[in-house]
């Protein structure tokens, strides 16, 4: 991988996300040359995993609000993805 392919760290999700659209309506658009397919598919794909890395995180970060008998919050607990 070239050094101009490589996706870095500090690409945010949403700039990472904007070009995979880009790509994704690139290859949709079937005007692309062979070659020049597989480099746009293989950084899509790369864009797709940081992308999912991110949303993973994010996702490990959130916490539901406990509710007492009451009815009000009494703290947090970790978020369950099952």
């Amino acid at each position: 991988m070239t050094e101009a392919t490589a996706i870095t760290t500090d690409l945010s999700f949403e700039d990472a996300l904007k070009e995979l659209e880009g790509i994704v309506r690139q290859l949709e658009s079937g005007d692309v040359p062979l070659d020049s397919s597989i480099s746009l598919y293989e950084r899509g794909d790369q864009l797709r995993s940081l992308c999912q890395k991110r949303l993973d995180a994010a996702q490990a970060r959130i916490e539901k609000i406990r509710l007492g008998a009451d009815g009000q919050p009494v703290g947090t607990e970790p978020f369950d993805a099952g």
